[in-house]
């Protein structure tokens, strides 16, 4: 008899095993996380059947194939089977995604050279930073569609939940960390400032390892990306006003123009000029790369000095708080009572919660907050955020459950492995 492989990764007990199934994706017959594209378009739909998708897309639940590495995520691979979305799940979709899969590596190794030969990235001026930045952000565009917004509206309360998280609970620790730690004036601004952005891109790959809701991190990053056109310089000056003059106007233009208009100008190509969006996305998770090493290795190049120093070791450790607490925070705030949200719904809020668009943060210090030194806390949370968010998505990835650490003897059973 055909064995079904079970939501939670493992062979279900119930049902004998057999080495002739395939490790392809198996959806049961409540089917609850699709494709964002697939989903709104109505192209796959739950019903009492069960599916068989080959090839399927980065975007909704995944099962994992064998120990997945940080280098092999993503569609079937070696199938090139046309996806739902119309897209080919051939080498240049693989190759696209091993160079994504890249992009934890690339950030501790700039981390490293710039530190240990900051000739390595101080060439790189603060007028690099803008441009910089908006290929990032092209890069979230293209993979947008206006399907993916109206998706929003359909799932309110876990994108709502993360935004509260986002945009309210996260800033409020930063100020209180801030301010137990006492952290020095050269920094604060800036450290503030890192707590008041958007939503980490790295978050959607950390949300895909840990076995969460990939599509509920898309949409949510993407709604806390064009959103922080206001909310950013809105939380700001509240926060840090009464230290650092801060012009929300301005900041505001600034975040339109190295954001937004990015943002808009990949969903624009993705919706009118698939062609084009054809030829460019193979190659920009690698410009994305680039430019992420650029946001990153220029401020720890020029302030070495300064993060090498006493206050900067004191430093590292309110920011790596800062991380453990907010994704902390994100998992149980999603699993309060009046919420009660599933679990991958909780991984998926707890990572966005504690990974933030810090390249975004370290622009913004340079050109508003006076000194390149507030640029630092920045640079810092891209490096710590990304050891420790990959860590905890690698946890749950690999089956582990947080109840297993006070627990360890409870066994997990095919019942209740997600939880």
């Amino acid at each position: 008899m055909a064995t079904l492989a079970c939501f939670c990764g493992a062979t279900c007990p119930s049902l004998p095993s057999s080495s002739s199934v395939q490790p392809r994706i198996r959806l049961l017959p409540r089917l609850r996380h699709v494709s964002l594209r697939t989903a709104s378009r109505g192209r796959v739909s739950a019903s009492s059947t069960p599916f068989s998708i080959p090839g399927f897309g980065k975007v909704g639940w995944h099962r994992r194939e064998g120990n997945a590495s940080i280098l092999s995520f993503g569609a079937t691979a070696g199938t090139g089977e046309e996806r739902s979305d119309g897209a080919t799940g051939g080498n240049g979709g693989d190759v696209s995604e091993k160079i994504s899969a890249m992009l934890p590596l690339v950030v501790v190794a700039t981390g490293v050279a710039a530190l240990s030969y900051p000739a390595t990235f101080s060439w790189v001026s603060k007028e690099y930073y803008a441009p910089a930045l908006g290929g990032i952000m092209l890069s979230i565009g293209i993979k947008l569609s206006i399907d993916d917004f109206a998706l929003a509206f359909q799932r309110p309360v876990p994108l709502s939940v993360g935004y509260i998280a986002q945009y309210a609970l996260k800033p409020l620790l930063g100020l209180l960390i801030a301010k137990a730690f006492r952290m020095p004036s050269t920094f604060y601004a800036g450290f503030i400032l890192t707590c008041c952005v958007a939503g980490a891109q790295l978050s959607s790959y950390a949300s895909y390892l840990s076995k969460g809701d990939v599509a509920l991190s898309i949409l949510l990053t993407s709604s806390s990306t064009i959103s922080s056109v206001v909310v950013t310089p809105l939380l700001t000056g509240l926060l840090i006003g009464s230290v650092v003059p801060v012009d929300g106007v301005a900041m505001s233009k600034s975040i339109l123009q190295v954001v937004l208009l990015p943002v808009a100008l990949g969903l624009l190509l993705n919706t009118y000029a698939k062609a084009v969006v054809n030829i460019i996305q193979p190659i920009m998770p690698f410009v994305a790369m680039i430019c992420t090493a650029l946001c990153i290795g220029s401020p720890l190049a020029i302030n070495r000095s300064k993060i090498l120093s006493s206050q900067g070791f004191h430093l590292l450790f309110p920011i790596l708080t800062f991380h453990l607490v907010a994704f902390t925070i994100g998992y149980w705030f999603s699993k309060l009572p009046f919420w009660r949200q599933d679990e991958p719904v909780s991984r998926t809020i707890s990572l966005c919660t504690g990974m933030q668009s810090s390249t975004l943060a370290g622009l913004l210090a340079t050109q508003f907050l006076g000194s390149s030194s507030q640029a630092v806390p920045a640079a810092c949370s891209v490096v710590i955020m990304a050891i420790t968010g990959l860590s905890l998505a690698s946890f749950w990835g690999n089956g582990s459950r947080i109840r297993d650490i006070l627990h360890p003897s409870i066994p997990q059973t095919c019942a209740d492995a997600s939880s």
